[in-house]
């Protein structure tokens, strides 16, 4: 008998394949949305009057607030990444009820003004755009804010989470609207280069206001609630994911994911606020034109002194950031509404699963829009709002910064000493701004 065929040599191993490295679109999320949103039109109308009323000498403070601002924001991602909770839901854990139901009332308070403030706004720069300039012959500005109100409901409602992220990902496209509007007047880019990194600082009330009102937009409550809950939302959305007090093997790439995300979002927001403050300063403030209080008054005074396209493209970015702002307000609202009180909170539950979530979500854009009909100055209205954000963002801050140092929260993903210190100085700088705003009101 002959010998048995000997048995075949095994296959060599194969290459183990090294997972590569997440896409820079697919790792953005939360924080670029979270980012893009802080420019909304009351934002843009705080830059813009930053611009023409002071020139180029408030710069330095889109550079001063990023690393402040991307402090604040990776450990409100932190949070709802490693608990599985947003700030609303951590609150009601950690803290007693009357503390949380406070903050929360003055949240929705200030997000369902920003909400009016915003479709008003809206409104108003698509009536200028399709009256070119002329206010008479653009069409009911009532009709356009009950249309914004409406899309982004629906939007929220009827979409499934993960398809609107993407929506909502290609509206930070519009941003760039107010890039491109540099490039088309003339800059002193010297002149602006020197006041980026030598400060030009005043103690006139104009000046401290002006400075406030650019912190308090920048680092704003309503950001904190939205960033961690679109973590939370995140977990629920991929299957292999979990929070990272149960999976501490996903925290190495998710961290570094939640910085990318947020570094460059933050980046991003302030890059644009900048840009905004540029166009103005070279425009507007350069013809002597300082008294500029809404968004859609820049965009006018635009036309005759950098020329329609300057015009046409501001007052589209107007719409668009508005449209990304829309749902961000309403969301954290109902976001911390609904976690203050226990209940199921997600835009990615359907709304039969979470019924008074959505119900809260529309209440905040019916009251908001419902701000454009009544008799109520919306110059004073954003200042009023300004005001409940000041009163709310310190303590939320301490609150914020306490959670994410305690084991008992964070287990042993307490944020790292660099972040806790640049978390704490925003809280300072927060605070020393809310006792300004208060000196310039007590001051009259």
């Amino acid at each position: 008998m002959s010998d048995p065929t000997p048995p075949a040599a095994p296959n060599p191993p194969a290459a183990v394949k090294q997972p590569a490295r997440p896409k820079l679109l697919a790792v953005l999320g939360p924080g670029l949305i979270t980012g893009a949103s802080d420019d909304d039109p009351s934002g843009i109308a705080t830059y813009s009057q930053a611009g023409a009323q002071f020139g180029f000498d408030l710069g330095w403070t889109l550079l001063f607030t990023w690393p402040l601002m991307c402090a604040i924001q990776e450990i409100c991602a932190r949070i709802g990444r490693v608990t599985g909770r947003g700030i609303g839901g951590n609150l009601r854990k950690h803290y007693p009820a009357a503390v949380v139901y406070g903050i929360v009332l003055l949240l929705v308070a200030a997000n369902v003004i920003n909400l009016g403030a915003d479709m008003g706004a809206m409104g108003a720069a698509l009536n200028l755009l399709i009256g070119q300039g002329k206010p008479d012959k653009g069409g009911p500005i009532w009709l356009y804010v009950l249309g914004f109100g409406l899309i982004s409901i629906l939007l929220e409602i009827f979409v499934r989470y993960s398809r609107y992220v993407s929506v909502l990902k290609w509206l930070t496209l519009s941003l760039f609207a107010y890039v491109g509007v540099v490039f088309v007047v003339r800059m002193p880019w010297a002149t602006i280069a020197y006041h980026l990194v030598v400060p030009t600082l005043s103690l006139t009330a104009g000046y401290i206001t002006v400075v406030v009102a650019i912190f308090g937009t920048t680092i704003s409550p309503y950001l904190f609630f939205w960033q961690a809950e679109e973590e939370v939302e995140e977990v629920k959305e991929r299957p292999q994911a979990k929070p990272l007090i149960r999976a501490p093997e996903q925290a190495k790439e998710e961290f570094r994911r939640i910085r990318w995300d947020t570094y460059v979002g933050m980046g991003l927001s302030n890059m644009v606020a900048l840009f905004i403050v540029l166009t103005t300063a070279a425009t507007l403030h350069a013809h002597g034109q300082t008294d500029i209080q809404t968004s859609s008054q820049a965009a006018l005074a635009l036309k005759p002194i950098a020329g329609p396209f300057a015009f046409l493209i501001f007052g589209m970015g107007i719409i668009g950031t508005g449209l990304l702002a829309l749902p961000v307000l309403a969301g954290s609202a109902a976001y911390a509404v609904g976690e203050a009180f226990g209940w199921h909170v997600g835009l990615a539950r359907k709304v039969g699963r979470a019924p008074r979530f959505y119900a809260a979500l529309v209440a905040a854009m019916v009251l908001g829009g419902a701000i454009n009909f009544v008799h109520i100055d919306p110059i004073k209205a954003l200042f009023w709002s300004a005001v409940i954000n000041g009163v709310v963002a310190v303590p939320l801050m301490v609150l914020i910064m306490t959670m994410a140092s305690r084991k008992k929260v964070m287990g042993e993903f307490k944020v790292h000493r660099g972040l806790r210190t640049l978390g704490w100085i925003a809280t300072v700088v927060m605070s020393v701004a809310a006792v300004g705003m208060f000196a310039t009101l007590g001051g009259g």
